[in-house]
């Protein structure tokens, strides 16, 4: 799991967005999970910058579809 910025998701292909966008949101799944269960997160950080890259990814889709 990489975190982006969005110069590197602007030189992506369209498959490889969706495919990284599906690999983040199951990250994503599986922090809440641990964090709900009571467990400490090994980065207490990483779900706000998940939720973020997911967001970057989705905005550029947008875009590139405009």
């Amino acid at each position: 799991m990489a975190l982006l910025r969005s110069e590197e998701i602007r030189n992506m292909s369209l498959h490889e967005m969706l495919d990284e966008l599906e690999s983040l949101r199951m990250d994503l799944i599986r922090e809440r999970a641990l964090v709900s269960t009571g467990g400490a997160p090994e980065n207490p950080g990483l779900i706000r910058e998940l939720r973020r890259t997911i967001a970057r990814i989705k905005t550029i889709q947008k875009e590139k579809r405009l």
